[in-house]
């Protein structure tokens, strides 16, 4: 049953951001490849990174191959700011003539990149690749719409927890097996370092939080016949809420200072010896290796709410997507599966620190890098991602989540009415993307 709410300024902003991104899909006749070229030049669109050198050494190699393997092929690589990347997408899935054959694209981008039109739908090509039955689960999920393959998975990203290795030595602590007992040692710290966070959290910190909700049983939204509902106010996900937003408060990250923090931030406080414990990712780790922190911290999973448990994280990343508008298609998909398969995600992990999204692969760069088993870890006890709906751009835009742990934090509203009217624009924002 769907839930009778009344339009507010904010709420109908949101429907409104939803209904703009839907209004943006050009139409199937307009992005309908016409032909299937087996020769030319395939243009290729790849994000851009601080440091994109190595990541482009990486790719200059794979693509060098490729062109051997072709004939009268070329292939032209660009590299596009992160920050931009919706813009510059959404007009190439308008504008078939300038669009590239192949990007890459945020995980949680693929619902939307799929109602708007822009991406091939390649199960066909996927299910005959012979690598992608070693794709992570969950990994394979963030390229799939309504039981559909739309790409290719090309690393993922999960965080953990990090924790000061002197700092519990001295108050004689051990990292927490439950998330009680992580509550307990942050308090604890805090109370004999006031100087410092006992476990740095932001308000903002939405993929930071989303694992106290999914370790209480709790969800984001639930699916049923390809339609989302809202879940964040059932009884197990304000149960995680609590647990998260009990870590606000002078007791261990004061409210005035931490509601406003997002990921960075915490990262930041940890790296630079102001916090004992910090969420951060596998792509944190030279962030802590550069800062005050190197050689006094470690990092284990974030502990679920009982002992033995491990909380799911977000598993993030980016994946690699066919244009549907791509006259070369063929080719496309191959070099896809090239630029997404084993050697180059090893390649990638070693010059880049990108964890692979094949399981094999990524257990043999376990093995070879200490730091990454905490993180292999959390992905093999299984991860948990966004609702695959078109809706989740508009949600995450609008800041829905964040706003729902601030309004908590700072005491303007209980766990039960912050996380119902959260439910309420997640809703609205789900019927207008349907």
């Amino acid at each position: 049953m769907k839930r009778w709410v009344r339009t507010t300024a904010s709420t109908a902003a949101l429907v409104m951001a939803a209904t703009a991104a839907a209004s943006c899909a050009p139409s199937t006749s307009d992005t309908s490849a016409g032909a299937d070229e087996k020769s030319g030049t395939l243009r290729v669109w790849l994000f851009q990174e601080v440091n994109n050198d190595p990541k482009k050494k990486v790719v200059d190699r794979a693509v060098s191959a490729f062109e051997k393997e072709h004939d009268g092929v070329d292939v032209e690589v660009a590299y596009i700011p992160v920050d931009t990347r919706a813009e510059k997408i959404k007009a190439a899935f308008n504008d078939p003539k300038s669009a590239p054959d192949l990007i890459e694209y945020g995980n949680t981008d693929t619902a939307g990149y799929v109602r708007d039109g822009g991406l091939a739908e390649i199960g066909e090509e996927f299910a005959a690749w012979d690598e992608a039955k070693d794709t992570d689960p969950t990994a394979k999920r963030s390229v799939t719409v309504d039981g559909k393959i739309y790409g290719a998975p090309f690393f993922v990203g999960v965080r953990a927890l990090y924790y000061r290795t002197d700092v519990f030595d001295d108050l004689g602590l051990k990292p927490p097996k439950t998330q009680e007992a992580l509550v307990r040692a942050a308090k604890e710290i805090r109370r004999e370092r006031p100087e410092m966070y006992g476990i740095a959290v932001g308000g903002a910190y939405t993929y930071g939080a989303m694992p106290f909700i999914w370790a209480n049983g709790g969800a984001l939204a639930t699916e049923r016949d390809g339609s989302y509902t809202a879940a964040i106010d059932s009884p197990a996900a304000r149960e995680g809420i609590e647990t998260y937003t009990s870590l606000f408060g002078d007791d261990n990250c004061p409210a005035a200072k931490c509601a406003e923090m997002g990921g960075n931030d915490t990262v930041t406080a940890f790296a630079s010896g102001k916090a004992g414990m910090a969420i951060g990712g596998d792509f944190s780790h030279q962030a802590m290796e550069d800062g005050e922190v190197k050689g006094k911290y470690g990092v284990v999973p974030l502990p679920g709410a009982e002992e033995g448990e491990i909380a799911p994280a977000f598993a993030g990343g980016n994946n690699l997507g066919v244009l549907k508008s791509s006259s070369h298609r063929t080719l496309a998909v191959g070099l896809m599966k090239s630029l997404a398969g084993k050697e180059t995600q090893r390649q990638l992990f070693d010059a880049m620190g990108f964890l692979p999204t094949f399981t094999d692969v990524r257990a043999r760069a376990a093995e070879e890098e200490p730091f990454v088993e905490p993180f292999v870890q959390t992905l093999d006890a299984g991860t948990e991602f966004v609702p695959a709906s078109p809706g989740w751009a508009a949600i995450d835009s609008s800041l829905v989540l964040p706003t729902m742990f601030q309004e908590v934090v700072r005491g303007d509203k209980s766990v039960a009415e912050a996380a119902g009217d959260a439910a309420e624009r997640m809703d609205e924002a789900f019927d207008a993307a349907s």
